[in-house]
């Protein structure tokens, strides 16, 4: 039973870790006191100089225990080889939750991602929704944007500002909480605008992919569907920019 719950344990905490990577940006969690830095993974090709010193340095002065790969091993960790620099970093963010943690909030408003790919639209949105009344986004790991350099530039520093929950597919999690919450589906085709309708005190707001809208599975799984009420004959707007006018709907 302890081995059962030790390895339980072990996942839970390797669930909440994002591998961040470029030089750049690891520099940037490094410096941030606010980010728990896990591991610092480097290229042993890496010439120690320019930035590479910078980034031991700051590893050294926070403790952080760095792991020297080939190549072929960090690209493997960091699943981009094309962009990282022989650099990646892993992050305990305190603020990346399993969806199952929603059960046990008493209410809340949330924004959930159905295939949103673009991770410039990923930040965005975060960035919308930490600024915003929105009290988490459910990001799914299945055909979802992958926090990266992309999404935490986009996010302009609000990506560990608000909890992400992260569920393998988004129809998992709406199957739990289907009973005890309200689920609207952004459509330009609903009949009813979003100015006009209740939101309970235990809401979701699914928005779809950039070009296909939400998916089947998750439109059957929603209590109702609504719009942005548009003028000008347009027929459609942004997924961030969508998730901007909900983040702000009053209280």
């Amino acid at each position: 039973m302890n081995d059962s719950k030790e390895y339980l344990d072990k996942k839970a905490f390797y669930e909440r870790v994002i591998t961040v990577y470029g030089r750049n940006v690891v520099v940037e969690m490094l410096e941030d006191e606010n980010v728990t830095i896990h591991k610092l993974h480097l290229a042993d090709s890496n010439k120690t100089d320019g930035i590479i010193t910078t980034i031991l340095s700051l590893a050294k002065k926070r403790g952080v225990e760095v792991a020297y790969h080939d190549k072929n091993a960090l690209s493997r960790i960091s699943k981009n080889a094309k962009q990282d620099q022989g650099v990646c970093a892993d992050i305990i963010a305190q603020t990346y939750k399993s969806a199952d943690e929603i059960m046990k909030l008493k209410e809340y408003r949330l924004l959930a991602l159905d295939g949103v790919q673009n991770p410039q639209n990923l930040g965005m949105i975060i960035r919308s929704a930490a600024a915003g009344n929105i009290d988490g986004i459910i990001l799914p790991k299945k055909n979802s944007a992958k926090i990266s350099p992309l999404v935490i530039k986009a996010s302009a520093g609000t990506l560990f500002k608000i909890p992400i929950f992260y569920c393998n597919a988004l129809e998992d999690i709406l199957k739990k909480i289907k009973n005890e919450s309200e689920i609207f589906a952004l459509s330009s085709y609903a009949k009813d605008d979003l100015n006009s309708v209740h939101v309970s005190k235990k809401s979701v707001f699914i928005l779809g992919n950039e070009s296909d809208g939400i998916s089947k599975e998750v439109q059957n799984l929603c209590n109702s569907s609504v719009k942005i009420p548009m003028n000008r004959g347009v027929e459609s707007l942004n997924v961030a920019i969508t998730a901007a006018l909900i983040s702000f709907l009053p209280r």
